[in-house]
């Protein structure tokens, strides 16, 4: 009969399958009957979500790898939800009403998160039992009519409809069954008394207990109740309270009196003397949680309180006199166990992502935190978060989080994150738990390479070796590896009409840039060009900076003598009359230098002369003045070897021969008298007044070349791309008291007091210009403009 059952029961199951879809709220559901085999169907899940296969493939479907993933997998070709391994109901899910498994169903691209259970659906796969195989009962002869006793409960392992439902005995005159259902479901059999016992007739009974389910097919469990008729105690115990009730805590500790239970019997002596006990319909599971004192009927815990597992006990109590025959009253206690927060938040992190480029824009996804908390109501919600100072936000939905970004990154600045997501639930106290997420930031290219200055100034000096390096310029990227490796090139492609490649190249990868030519300074003063870094990233950036090649002049342009200008071969001629007095003015050697600066500044020098005491030459001036009076014994021809030299290293120079040839006086010599205007004393007072004229006019003079050069000095840096200096002329004439310290050019100076003419023999007359290179020193270069104007002497 069992085996047709099974057979039956298993062909049942394989043709009747409930997949029954639901949706409320974005959830799925199905449900299966238990002990299904392996690879059975359970449901469609990507039909009933609409989707195709391109879609399962394109949007990542998958299962997500929960509790429900060891009894289910789902196939990602077709989205076909199957069974993995057997599933058994009361191993699973015990003696609760509803058994259900949760799962998640996860698409990516873009994210969702669906959320799902499969309902368990009991099959009666167990047959009731009774714990013992016999039942005995001892009743007194004096028990009336209409007794009831109860008797041991019969256990199923199955739910709902599948468990025992009801009871049957063998057939008797003498009892009968009357079955009832208590407040926890349970079925409870009482043997009832029909007909009044007597012993002399009949001492025993042997009757057949029956337990029946209400499966299809129905399982059967028996016992037989052993009766044995004793002589009568005729008042059972009775409890002051058919059902006690007590709520305590999950973390009450062991050894806490829950409640003390009270059974009164109206019998004296042993009759009146009980024992309190768990009677047979009691749990096993509640022997080693509760314990009851038998002489007391204290209920006290004995063992762990977990509302996660167990939220409620029922506990029957039963109190025995001791008479003979001992009598029984019974008694139901209700514990009902209040959740505590004893359980910390779990944190789960699934589809991480843990690159993320720094152009990601804000909301792009991160992962998936899925926050679960075991305890119930206040003590299972649970808050999540990140701290508030790193670009990263949580957008929360139930207990799933979404980690995204808040705003750009940046490489640059912060190449990693560990972000600490913290979770706690709202009990009290509350608990907490934490986990370290880490994200890596990966480069783009969006840093251009950075001269550290706009603008380079390189001084190289003239007459350099061609192809030697002059300077190195070098650009610096923050960004990585090839974004950040850069190369160096000359933008521009000629300077001065001709080509950069004929002065300058760069080196592309280290950027040293070196000199193709030597430079003559004469020539060419400065070279600019235009250095491009670029990086090799995708898109390349570049920026560039300007580099002044500033060309230094070197002494190597000797002192060219351009006045007195040479007559015959080497020598010049001058005359000077006999009766030329002290400081008399003979001529002014004029020296040219295409240097500059320090270079160009040029000293004279007198290196021979045949009388060594009658001339002298200005150091700075190279003007020629006798130093006496000149007698009737010196000789009418004079020979002056001047040497002109520049300041420069080494120092470079040139030589003039002056031939001085000595005349008689045209005219009369002038009266030796007190008034002659040689007179020292009047003389002195002359030459001061002419010295106070002299000194003012050159103040004049240096203020109004100050003024030229400063005005110079604006336009060159307004427009710097003009090198060239115009030329400043001047005219001899008109700066006769700088160069020659006389104030009269060919005129005749009148003394009242001798009532004398005196001539003053005419000055030559120059042109000259003011050097470029006087702006680079801290003294007045001159250069004559054009050819040196012809000179007079009376």
């Amino acid at each position: 009969m069992a085996c047709v059952w099974r057979l039956n029961l298993t062909l049942i199951a394989s043709i009747f399958i409930v997949c029954a879809l639901e949706k409320f709220s974005g959830q799925i559901s199905y449900s299966i009957q238990e002990e299904m085999e392996e690879e059975s169907f359970v449901g469609n899940i990507a039909a009933d979500l609409g989707l195709n296969a391109q879609q399962l493939a394109t949007r990542k479907f998958r299962l997500s790898a929960d509790d429900g993933g060891r009894y289910m997998k789902v196939s990602l070709d077709n989205g076909v939800l199957s069974i993995r391994e057997k599933i058994d109901r009361e191993r699973l899910c015990g003696q609760t009403d509803r058994c259900t498994m949760p799962f998640e169903i996860i698409l990516e691209n873009p994210l969702e998160v669906i959320p799902g259970e499969l309902v368990i659906l009991d099959v009666n796969d167990n047959s009731p039992t009774f714990r013992e195989r016999s039942i005995p009962l001892q009743i007194s002869e004096a028990i009336p009519t209409g007794a009831r006793f109860r008797l041991e409960r019969a256990e199923d392992a199955d739910n709902g409809i599948n468990t025992v439902v009801d009871y049957a005995i063998s057939s008797s005159e003498y009892f009968s069954l009357k079955s009832r259902r208590t407040e926890g479901g349970i079925v409870i059999a009482e043997l009832l008394l029909e007909k009044s016992l007597d012993r002399e007739l009949q001492s025993s009974f042997q009757l057949v207990l029956t337990a029946m389910d209400g499966g299809t097919p129905q399982r059967y469990g028996t016992a037989q109740i052993l009766i044995t008729v004793l002589d009568f105690n005729d008042n059972p115990p009775v409890f002051e309270h058919d059902v006690y009730r007590s709520i305590i805590r999950e973390n009450t500790p062991r050894g806490t009196l829950v409640m003390k239970v009270k059974a009164n019997d109206l019998d004296e002596g042993l009759n009146a003397e009980l024992k309190y006990s768990f009677s047979v319909l009691t749990s096993q599971r509640v022997h080693g949680v509760f314990s009851l004192v038998p002489e007391t009927g204290e209920i006290v815990i004995e063992g762990p309180l977990d509302f996660e597992e167990i939220n409620s006990y029922s506990l029957d109590i039963q109190a025995v006199d001791h008479g003979t025959p001992a009598n029984t009253g019974h008694a139901n206690v209700q514990i009902k166990i209040i959740d505590v927060n004893d359980n910390v938040p779990e944190i789960k992190v699934t589809s991480l992502t843990n690159q993320i480029p720094e152009n990601a824009p804000p909301a792009t996804f991160i992962t998936l935190i899925n926050v679960i908390d075991r305890d119930s109501g206040q003590n299972g919600q649970v808050r999540c978060e990140i701290p508030n100072n790193l670009p990263f936000m949580l957008y929360a939905s139930s207990n799933h989080h979404k980690l995204v970004t808040r705003e750009k990154l940046d490489r640059e600045s912060v190449s990693r994150y560990a972000i600490n997501v913290s979770a706690w639930d709202s009990g009290s106290p509350s608990h907490s738990t934490n986990t370290i997420i880490h994200i890596v930031v990966t480069d783009v290219n969006d840093n251009a390479p950075h001269f550290s200055e706009l603008s380079y100034n390189i001084y190289v000096s003239e007459n350099n070796a061609p192809g030697a390096s002059i300077f190195t310029v070098s650009a610096s990227d923050p960004d990585m590896e090839q974004n950040s490796s850069v190369s160096y090139s000359i933008l521009d492609d000629h300077f001065e009409n001709l080509p950069v490649s004929t002065y300058l190249s760069v080196n592309s990868m280290n950027g040293t840039i070196y000199a193709l030519r030597s430079f003559d300074y004469e020539e060419l003063k400065k070279v600019q060009i235009l250095v491009q870094a670029r990086d090799a990233g995708i898109p390349s950036l570049s920026s560039s900076a300007t580099v002044n090649v500033i060309i230094l002049d070197q002494n190597d342009n000797a002192p060219v003598i351009s006045s007195p200008s040479a007559q015959s071969g080497s020598a010049a001629a001058e005359v000077v009359p006999q009766s030329a007095g002290q400081g008399y003015f003979v001529t002014k050697i004029m020296a040219t230098d295409a240097d500059s600066g320090q270079n160009a500044r040029l000293f004279y020098q007198m290196v021979k002369a045949t009388h060594p005491n009658l001339f002298i030459i200005g150091q700075t001036s190279g003007e020629i003045r006798t130093t006496r009076k000149i007698l009737e014994a010196d000789l009418t021809t004079q020979t002056l070897l001047i040497l002109v030299k520049d300041n420069g290293l080494p120092k470079l120079s040139s030589t003039v021969t002056v031939h001085i040839a000595i005349m008689e006086n045209s005219t009369e010599t002038l009266p030796e008298s007190s008034n002659s205007v040689n007179t020292s004393e009047y003389l002195s007072d002359l030459n001061l007044y002419l010295l106070v004229i002299f000194s003012c006019t050159s103040i004049v003079f240096l203020l109004i070349i100050i003024v030229l050069i400063w005005i110079k000095c604006k336009q060159d840096r307004n427009n710097p791309q003009e090198y060239t200096s115009p030329s400043y002329c001047y005219k001899r004439g008109d700066m006769q008291d700088t160069f020659n310290r006389r104030s009269l050019m060919e005129e005749t100076l009148r003394y009242p007091v001798i009532d004398q003419v005196v001539r003053v023999p005419g000055l030559p007359r120059y042109s000259v210009c003011l050097s470029p290179e006087s702006a680079k020193s801290d003294f007045l270069f001159l250069k004559p403009c054009g050819p040196p104007s012809s000179q007079t002497q009376s």
